[in-house]
């Protein structure tokens, strides 16, 4: 089969979205074809993973079917940690023309290589990302992640380039000239942290700058996870339909999923990147439909290729059809990392189950902090969350209401008690990229 089929002008979809929309079969067979021949490309230039593979005792003629990818090893951050900076990588260097790195604040960052092919792959990803949220030529799209080291600002601006978008590349930061060049420049879409987006409606109030009167009509909205409360949020407050877009650095970028115009989960590239279930603690494959780890293998990459690598994020592979007519699988929005799960009084609690309890209120402000300590040995959990001005008042029995209101519907989603702060507007920091929700003081 030529793995190049789809590419045919006389599809009734746009070419660059066809792979979305071919037969499982052919789908399938594509995936095993390229599943074995990075199994065989890999297993000659890695030394790690073919280590781990011969430990194992398997060998690439002993993938035959796409099940067998679980006689594979997984791999982790921590892999990429220990092989600092390229021990990961297939390709020679002559062959490199591009590193990204993660933006991680301790230790040694996790750095990734592209080939040119790599390049062309990943804009391809972000296309068909961006044309599933209906976005093409005529299209302006200010695209607010950082560009850098960071993959957002550069994957999102090569693909909105190559798609036909008109590009501002904004960058992270300078609220008050993101607010000027949206309105000035007539933007349609904007790309950033759905947290910063939160801060640039806050930001166009206070300048008298109504969201709803301008052509902005839909956000790309990742790298941090958002609940559909924050969406509900967004959407009334801007008049725009807000997009979940995926990716990590780890696997390309994004680009590896997004969600239709039906909003029922994120279309995960899978021709690209294919998806699985994992139990978090065994890594014994979970079936399509049941709740664990997922796990990501890149079908095409040549630089870096990722073979069963861990995400950390909890999710559920959606085999139902959509309504869009896309045939690559869905995930379920992630709303957790098991790297974020905090554990108190010896209960899993993730900072998403506090936002969805706060924004369930419509007194609550979407700027919350999440403050973890310890007290004569029992762990404090404490909610920092802003409220509208004109809800402070000076009768003490209606402030210590909505406090009682908040803690209460946190405490209905993760069975904790928890103290709840109430604070004025613009009390708490914004973030200009990812927003640090949780502050955890307990001794390490």
């Amino acid at each position: 089969m030529n793995p190049n089929y789809w590419n045919d002008q006389n599809s009734p979809v746009h070419p660059i979205s066809a792979p979305d929309f071919i037969p499982a079969k052919l789908l399938r067979e594509l995936q095993l074809h390229r599943l074995q021949r990075l199994v065989e490309y890999t297993y000659e230039r890695v030394s790690l993973f073919r280590a781990r593979c011969d430990e194992r005792g398997v060998k690439p003629h002993h993938v035959r079917t796409l099940k067998d990818i679980a006689l594979l090893p997984c791999f982790s951050k921590a892999d990429l940690r220990d092989t600092y900076p390229f021990g990961l990588f297939a390709a020679p260097m002559k062959d490199i023309v591009r590193f990204h790195a993660s933006s991680g604040t301790t230790g040694k960052p996790i750095v990734v290589g592209y080939t040119p092919n790599d390049l062309l792959l990943w804009s391809e990803a972000v296309q068909r990302c961006l044309a599933a949220c209906g976005l093409g030529a005529g299209d302006i799209l200010q695209n607010a992640y950082g560009y850098g080291l960071f993959t957002g600002g550069l994957g999102l601006h090569q693909g909105a380039t190559d798609l036909g978008l008109a590009v501002v590349p904004v960058s992270g930061g300078n609220t008050d000239r993101q607010i000027m060049l949206m309105r000035d420049f007539g933007v349609t879409a904007i790309s950033c942290t759905p947290s910063y987006f939160l801060h640039l409606i806050e930001a166009a109030q206070q300048q008298g700058v109504d969201m709803k009167k301008l052509p902005l009509k839909v956000g790309v909205f990742g790298a941090e996870p958002w609940t559909d409360e924050m969406r509900s949020r967004i959407e009334a407050e801007a008049a725009i339909e807000a997009f979940d877009i995926y990716g990590l650095t780890e696997i390309c970028g994004p680009g590896v999923g997004i969600e239709c115009r039906h909003h029922c989960g994120l279309h995960i590239l899978e021709d690209h990147f294919y998806p699985e279930i994992v139990d978090p603690d065994t890594l014994e494959p979970r079936p399509d439909g049941e709740e664990g780890e997922l796990i990501f293998t890149t079908l095409t990459k040549q630089a870096m290729p990722m073979i069963r690598y861990r995400t950390r994020d909890l999710s559920v592979i959606d085999t139902e059809p959509c309504a869009c007519g896309r045939q690559i699988r869905r995930i379920r929005r992630i709303k957790a990392r098991t790297d974020d799960m905090l554990i108190i009084r010896g209960v899993n609690v993730f900072p998403s189950q506090i936002e969805a309890g706060l924004l369930a209120l419509s007194a609550a402000l979407p700027h919350y902090a999440i403050i973890v300590s310890r007290v004569d040995n029992l762990d404090q959990l404490e909610v920092q969350v802003e409220i509208p001005r004109e809800k402070f008042s000076d009768r003490v029995g209606e402030i210590e209401r909505l406090r009682a209101q908040i803690a209460e519907s946190i405490h209905r989603i993760i069975n904790v008690a928890v103290k709840v702060t109430l604070v004025e507007p613009n009390t708490l920091p914004r973030s200009e990229g990812k927003a640090k929700r949780v502050t955890d003081l307990r001794p390490k």
